[in-house]
């Protein structure tokens, strides 16, 4: 759907990668660059093991959350509660600067429970960008690390967009990237007026048709011509050759549901695909019987 959008893993802690299944987190298909890994961890001699880990799998980024506003991460000094200890991430960025080649960024929040001033967000900031990190992306909400879920930290702080903005006027010469409640393609266009990037997070998940005007309305390439079944019939070569090597069904198809958002059929395509990708015969051939739905109304 893009050639050019940069995709971020989910974020995966250090410990997963250096006691558990390294390849399960870090394989990927070429298709997927330009791709970072984005692992969380607070520790800078680990979190140096992992960026030597991803540049070695052919990463092109490595990416440090201090945005997640989890109780589970928060107890392993993992995500948003960083952002109250800005040396502490200075030091772990520069561990992993001194560890690999590839460019080693930030994501984080514009503040945390109290610090929610723009003077906490360049106090975070500046100590970072004193290592030599140049790229910031910012979630423009604060996160409540006590009395909210991590649901509720993605809904209900108010997005504050202008903190953002100021933080790219203070500082030119970083690379700043907003995230945060970006649902369309000119919403990110109105965006770029005022920083480097934006980062579209759930909406490309829910509705990934989205993925399909970058290319040519951020990047101004030609536009290529896509319908939504001719993206399905490679996505079935690709679920094919995954439940080959072991991978159970609905482990792919619960990231489909979102293709036919809006789509006449759409709600059919979901229904069959939910109630029978989790069964454990569940092949290619229920994903093909979910497109009837939509090939029948055509």
């Amino acid at each position: 759907m893009s050639k050019r959008a940069f995709l971020y893993t989910e974020m995966v802690t250090c410990g997963a990668l250096i006691h558990g299944d390294r390849e399960r987190f870090l394989n990927y298909n070429t298709e997927e660059h330009p791709l970072a890994l984005q692992v969380g961890g607070s520790n800078p001699q680990e979190l140096a093991a992992c960026a030597k880990m991803a540049e070695s799998w052919g990463y092109d980024e490595i990416n440090l959350n201090c945005g997640c506003p989890s109780d589970r991460v928060q107890n392993g000094m993992i995500g948003a509660c960083l952002m109250s200890h800005p040396q502490l991430v200075a030091d772990c960025i520069k561990s992993m600067q001194d560890a690999t080649s590839i460019p080693v960024t930030v994501k984080h929040r514009i503040g945390i429970d109290d610090m929610d001033d723009y003077q906490g967000l360049s106090d975070f900031v500046e100590p970072i960008a004193a290592t030599g990190c140049l790229t910031f992306i910012v979630h423009a909400r604060k996160a409540w690390l006590k009395g909210l879920s991590p649901k509720e930290n993605r809904e209900v702080p108010p997005l504050n967009y202008e903190r953002v903005h100021l933080l790219k006027r203070e500082h030119p010469e970083l690379e700043i990237i907003l995230n945060g409640g970006l649902s369309t393609i000119d919403e990110c266009i109105e965006q770029l007026n005022y920083v480097d990037g934006v980062m579209v997070g759930r909406e490309a998940y829910h509705n990934p048709w989205l993925l399909t005007e970058v290319d040519s309305a951020i990047y101004g390439e030609a536009p290529r011509l896509q319908d939504r079944l001719t993206i399905m019939a490679n996505m079935l070569r690709y679920i094919e050759q995954q439940l080959s090597d072991g991978m159970r069904l609905h482990h792919i198809t619960r990231h489909l549901l979102g293709l036919f958002y809006g789509q006449p059929g759409g709600k059919q395509f979901r229904r069959v695909i939910s109630e029978g990708a989790h069964k454990a015969n569940a092949g290619v051939e229920l994903v093909d019987l979910a497109l009837d739905q939509i090939r029948s109304r055509m």
